[in-house]
């Protein structure tokens, strides 16, 4: 099998910090290769100097495609040569349809005028190709995130793809959508097109890869081919994080005190059809040091659930008490709700948990602003104090506390995040998808965070789609479906089985 690329020596710094100090990389033709690192390896950083995004001259090393060795000085160089990225964060329009995305830059025209009627049937050949049905004119604010996926791909295929690289493609998709797109990788594979994955999601990684390349702290650490090596999930995770993960989380040792938060016969109504009931008269209770987790399947209403006991920032015709410390509490704004002792970390860190054009001192204390006040002046020297308290405690990777979260990697985003409900002093922390998006050595740190903030006396509520980490932290845990509490388990009885069998039996009443 032919090379298509090879990356030599690249190596890349922003200022003083040195994002990539050496990573060597050979694709081969006609395959799918997975890039592995810790977040803040490196590995979006990488791919941004093989596109063009990153031009030559900004970085040192070599980059061979095809055989020739290639200086592209911006996106538009490398997609000519078939190159084509698809970022976390999709490029999309939203308030365009399909057809108007799919060709935006690239337009099909005819005597200088834009020919719809072939941009509608050339889209048309690109959603069959990945297996989209929508109509060409449906919008982009019409379609769910794993559509969209779908989309961006269709685009690829259109600009004559020939490496396509894919930035962590299944981090928002559901179950169902995220084997979709695999799926899809793999027919595109046989078809002759070449991509490189990157994705924190190892079961996934094992599902698709011929290779793997590992980058540690900015640096190709491993190689390995799938197709004539045994390759184990404990192996990527050793060279990803430079040791042995056995215990993935860490030995908990619980306090278990009175009952400090409950919620009783709490029933939301759907925001926009007031005659659909989202959450059906659920009742729940977690007590001091205690980690009590929410399994579920999507659409089961654990998010729905959180946001509505939050402030009421979900649904309609709120009813039930929540209580703390065996009082009811008023929680109909999240004002209220934060000064009655709760937090929330949205499972959406990046459109609703930080202010991503603004630095970690910046974002930190913004869920409590009276704390570094007087008279509503901010105390800037308090609130840099306060950054760099948690970015110590919290052990928040950065240059400094000046700089912007939008620039950080997905864990110590998410550390910021919990910083700034932790400045809150909250009695309950309720955690939606606290580790979603997140390499496994960040995760560690971030249970373990956790696991310190129950040691304290707090009680946490955990929402998560990863049932090992459910049962890997909770001291007990509730199964929600179709908007109710189907069962609850405690720690040592709790397994992927009992929980799953919770979920179906209520799904077949």
């Amino acid at each position: 099998m032919e090379t298509i690329l090879e990356m030599r020596g690249i190596k890349k710094s922003f200022g003083h910090v040195q994002a990539l100090s050496h990573v060597d990389m050979v694709v081969k033709a006609g395959e799918i290769h997975a890039i592995c690192g810790e977040n803040g390896a490196g590995k979006s950083t990488l791919m941004k100097v093989l596109s063009g995004v990153y031009p030559h001259g900004s970085f040192d090393g070599q980059i061979l495609y095809q055989g020739e060795v290639q200086k592209f000085s911006n996106i538009h160089d490398s997609e000519q040569r078939g190159i084509i990225i698809i970022h976390q964060e999709l490029a999309l329009v939203p308030m365009l349809s399909i057809t108007e995305n799919i060709f935006l830059g690239n337009e099909q025209s005819k005597f200088g005028v834009i020919d719809w009627n072939s941009s509608y049937n050339k889209t048309k050949q690109m959603l069959a190709k990945v297996g989209l049905l929508d109509s060409p004119d449906t919008l982009i604010s019409d379609l769910g995130v794993g559509k969209q996926q779908l989309v961006e791909i269709a685009k690829a295929l259109s600009k004559q793809v020939k490496l396509l690289i894919l930035d962590e493609p299944t981090a928002s998709l559901n179950d169902n959508d995220s084997d979709r797109l695999l799926t899809l990788l793999l027919e595109l594979k046989s078809q002759g097109v070449t991509s490189i994955i990157i994705s924190h999601k190892l079961n996934e990684i094992s599902r698709v890869a011929d290779s793997i390349t590992i980058i540690r702290d900015g640096a190709s650490v491993d190689y390995l081919n799938c197709r004539t090596e045994e390759v184990s999930e404990d192996r990527i995770i050793k060279a990803m994080v430079g040791r042995d993960m056995e215990d993935r989380y860490p030995k908990r040792s619980p306090k278990i005190g009175e009952v400090l938060f409950e919620v009783k016969d709490w029933c939301v109504d759907h925001p926009n059809h007031a005659a659909r009931e989202v959450i059906k008269g659920i009742s729940l209770h977690a007590r001091k040091g205690e980690i009590v987790g929410i399994a579920g399947l999507m659409g089961s209403g654990r998010t729905e659930l959180a946001m509505s006991i939050f402030g009421k920032s979900y649904g309609k015709n709120i009813r039930g008490t929540v209580s703390i410390h065996g009082k009811a509490i008023d929680v109909s704004t999240v004002r209220k709700a934060i000064d009655n002792g709760l937090a929330y970390v949205t499972e959406d860190r990046k459109g609703y948990g930080l202010l991503l054009d603004e630095s970690i001192r910046k974002n930190t204390p913004l869920a409590n602003l009276s704390g570094i006040s007087n008279h509503l002046v901010t105390n800037e020297h308090q609130e840099t104090n306060i950054a760099k308290e948690f970015r110590n405690k919290l052990r928040i990777r950065s240059a400094d506390v000046e700089q912007h979260t939008g620039n950080l990697s997905g864990g110590n985003q998410q550390k910021v995040v919990i910083s700034k409900w932790l400045f809150t002093a909250p009695d309950v922390l309720i955690l939606d998808e606290p580790t979603r998006g997140v390499d496994v050595g960040a995760k560690y740190e971030i249970y373990t965070i956790i696991d310190q903030v129950a040691q304290e006396g707090k009680c946490i509520v955990m929402i998560s789609s990863e049932m090992p980490e459910l049962l890997g932290m909770c001291d007990r845990i509730y199964v929600m479906n179709e908007g109710k509490i189907v069962g609850e388990f405690l720690a040592k009885d709790a397994s992927q089985e009992a929980i799953m069998r919770s979920i179906m039996k209520n799904g077949e009443n």
